[in-house]
């Protein structure tokens, strides 16, 4: 019996370890998510469109494929923007000097950025024109 308690506390204790850990985790990302917004003019203006596209969502009726698409848009923009910003401060961390493959580095990571963005507004114009057309014909 006692053999028994031992590992029940163990196994509970394990568990305990590992929901800390993703709590950490997520504190982390949380982290990450406040900086980025307060370090990056960009990141602000993605936070303002994500607003205004959801609200417009809302207002509009869009389906829930619609929604669906909206949101993989929108978290593909904040994911490229993220993953920008932190290569160009490891970037810079290394160092300032104009080197090549950092330029280049960069240069890619930005054309990521350009590439979700645009493929956002492409998505925006799918989902939203029709119903945006639709109002004007009354329906």
């Amino acid at each position: 019996m006692k053999r028994r308690s031992i590992r029940l506390l163990r196994s509970h204790l394990r568990r305990k370890r590992v929901l800390t850990l993703r709590a950490r985790s997520f504190g982390f990302a949380l982290e990450g998510c406040a900086s980025l917004l307060t370090t990056q003019a960009n990141a602000r203006i993605h936070l303002l469109a994500t607003f205004f596209v959801v609200a417009c969502g809302a207002i509009l009726g869009i389906s829930r494929i619609e929604w669906a698409l909206v949101f993989l848009a929108i978290g593909g923009v904040w994911m490229a923007e993220a993953l920008n910003t932190g290569i160009e401060m490891l970037a810079d961390e290394l160092t300032l000097d104009r080197l090549p493959r950092i330029k280049f580095a960069k240069d890619v990571s930005a054309f990521g950025v350009l590439a979700a963005a645009l493929a956002a507004a492409a998505v925006g114009l799918l989902v939203f024109v029709p119903h945006i057309l639709a109002l004007f014909r009354g329906g």
